[in-house]
């Protein structure tokens, strides 16, 4: 395109330099000023690949100028990824687990021995409640939990990395009849999107400004997953799937911790289900 505008002037003008005729006149100095300005701006844009677009400064808005995320952000931001890759990939093994708890609502737990020795525990339900709705309480407004979740003392959200990525500090107020006792949790949380569904993922973080506080055991989520995904049939329903996977520390007896993790994923789904009734 470039090329032929460029002959395409030059084939104007070539009349108008024919007929020059002793010293040129100021009309004429002006045309071949014009003429190699043309040149020397088409030669600086051939420079430059097909898809540059330069923005200048009367252009850019404050929206289009986003600050640089710090090196510490980005490493919790790829923790994150990083663990909701890892828990999808154990949910997408289908050898290896077996049933522990099926409710008559429908509601099932499975479990399945993970490489480290540790059992993993992965709940399905169906939910009376939108995709939306459910992300809604389960991430943007996750520290109002402890409001419906009798089993949580409190949840802090201690940073906010875009809308994608949160770190928080997590208290329990002791799970499953108090069989696991009082914990609190440090991790990173990463959520995305895709068509009808959503995705919840998340892993222990440590902070060297938070330690472990005083009269409760430092445990550990992950990697851990939601999936919140929309019935085809029914918008207004949404299918519930949750990997826990909790390394819950101190002495419990790892055959007793294995058989209260079921009932924190009953509890808490019978308790969210009270929230949604709720409005």
């Amino acid at each position: 395109m470039l090329p032929a505008v460029v002959k395409l002037c030059c084939g104007i003008s070539y009349p108008h330099i024919k007929n020059i005729a002793g010293k040129p006149s100021t009309t004429h100095r002006r045309t071949f000023s014009f003429l190699f300005l043309f040149m020397q701006t088409m030669h600086s844009q051939l420079r430059f690949p097909k898809y540059y677009k330069q923005l200048s400064f009367a252009e850019a808005k404050p929206k289009d100028i986003k600050p640089v995320p710090a090196k510490e952000d980005q490493l919790y931001v790829q923790h994150g990824q990083e663990a909701m890759r890892k828990a999808l990939s154990v949910l997408e093994e289908k050898e290896g687990w077996k049933l522990e708890v099926a409710e008559s609502n429908g509601d099932m737990i499975c479990s399945k021995v993970i490489p480290g020795g540790r059992k993993v525990f992965r709940l399905e339900a169906v939910l009376d409640a939108s995709v939306d709705e459910l992300y809604n309480i389960l991430f943007v407004r996750v520290e109002e939990i402890h409001q419906w979740n009798p089993s949580i003392q409190q949840i802090k959200v201690l940073k906010r990395i875009g809308l994608q990525t949160i770190v928080i500090h997590e208290v329990s107020t002791g799970t499953a009849g108090n069989v696991i006792g009082k914990r609190d949790f440090l991790s990173v949380r990463h959520t995305c999107k895709q068509r009808s569904s959503v995705y919840i993922g998340g892993a222990a973080v440590q902070l060297e400004s938070l330690p472990p506080q005083a009269g409760f055991v430092r445990a550990e989520h992950g990697p851990t997953c939601i999936i919140i995904q929309a019935l085809d049939e029914d918008s207004t329903k949404s299918r519930f799937t949750w990997l826990l996977n909790m390394d819950v520390k101190g002495w419990l007896p790892k055959s007793i911790v294995n058989q209260a993790l079921p009932r924190v994923q009953l509890d808490f789904t019978r308790h969210l289900r009270r929230r949604l009734s709720l409005g």
